[in-house]
């Protein structure tokens, strides 16, 4: 039993900041299923940043999601700190007991100088071993070199003493019945049964994750041949749908393209839909997981081990590159990341065959 330990049922209001892109903030959904399971009566509140507030809004166990706008940094300074001050006075009035912060930015400190929680935790981060960090927080908790993510977040909990069961530790999002109803009629409409297609999406915002287009056509060649329906799926960003353009023109039947086409929430409910998922290390492959659909993904300079899908039936492909995952921006910084490039689409219908049955 720890010392220092922190009794929930003494607690009424706990902030979880978490201040990263969407598929990080996706990944911080079991803290709230585990504080709401162990502590019921608990409000929890989220603070993340605007364009992430998808991947935690409906969530069962949250009060309130506050959010950043990044596009403050540009306004001018008195129209920031308006919105700022806003901020601040909105969660100071919630009268936090617990502060969970799960990043190493700044502003989770200083927010926990500012609001005063009786608690507050946060990673014992080496780089930010300072004044300012050691005294924003009652509890620290270490860093392990490799450990999944999800894991890592909720350290913060059994850092003060909560330990989460394994049966509740999955992720959660929910879409949202306006869009589970948008897609049922998107799928009607390309006459498409739910459970009835392969969904692919190739690309990453960060493009050094992508496999080759050229390997992306056959894949789906082949699974067209073997008598498959393929979605294809992209962000709305220039590059995705630029990519995902070059795989459809070396198609020779077509395939729903619905490429920057879905939010999302729409994009959650058409992959709860999908009978597998089929991708690269991208916040879809975490929004697969999520959706408890099996998935199928090719890692490359990222790191499998800490970023892989949780808790869902999946099959990891990756080459031996011993240099790997180094996380840089493809080999030599040239935009081409080899250890994916050098994965075979044999390799991948291999692994689609071992996740949808009768292929």
């Amino acid at each position: 039993m720890l010392k220092d330990a922190v009794d929930l049922s003494t607690l009424h209001r706990v902030l979880v900041i978490k201040l990263r892109h969407l598929g990080d903030v996706l990944l911080t959904s079991p803290v709230f299923t585990v504080l709401k399971n162990h502590a019921p009566s608990l409000e929890i509140d989220a603070l993340v940043y605007r364009d992430t507030e998808p991947m935690l809004s409906g969530h069962p166990a949250i009060a309130n999601v506050f959010t950043i706008d990044r596009g403050w940094k540009q306004q001018e300074w008195t129209s920031r700190l308006a919105h700022e001050w806003r901020l601040l006075r909105s969660m100071r009035a919630r009268q936090y007991d617990l502060i969970i912060h799960l990043t190493e930015n700044a502003r989770g400190a200083i927010l926990s100088l500012l609001l005063k929680p009786p608690y507050s935790v946060a990673r014992d981060y080496r780089a930010k071993r300072n004044r300012l960090w050691r005294n924003s927080f009652t509890h620290l908790y270490p860093s392990p070199a490799r450990r999944h993510t999800v894991e890592m977040h909720l350290d913060a909990l059994r850092r003060i003493g909560v330990q989460p069961r394994a049966d509740e530790r999955g992720l959660t999002l929910v879409p949202g019945a306006e869009a589970e109803r948008s897609v049922r009629d998107l799928l009607a409409r390309h006459g498409l049964t739910p459970k009835g297609f392969i969904q692919l999406h190739p690309t990453s915002r960060w493009m050094f994750k992508s496999w080759e287009t050229e390997k992306n056509a056959a894949l789906i060649s082949a699974l067209q041949e073997a008598g498959e329906s393929i979605v294809l799926t992209a962000a709305p960003s220039e590059p995705e749908l630029q990519f995902a353009a070059r795989i459809t023109t070396r198609l020779r039947k077509p395939v729903v393209d619905l490429a920057g086409k879905l939010n999302l929430k729409q994009l959650a409910a058409l992959t709860a839909q999908a009978k597998c998922f089929v991708g690269v290390d991208s916040v879809p492959m975490h929004i697969a997981a999520a959706m408890q659909t099996p998935t199928v993904v090719l890692f490359g300079p990222s790191g499998e081990f800490e970023w892989g899908p949780w808790q869902v039936p999946t099959r990891v492909l990756i080459s031996d590159h011993p240099c790997r995952p180094c996380g840089q921006d493809g080999c030599g910084g040239g935009k081409i990341s080899d250890c994916l490039t050098d994965i075979s689409v044999d390799e991948v219908m291999k692994a689609i065959r071992q996740l949808v049955p009768g292929l």
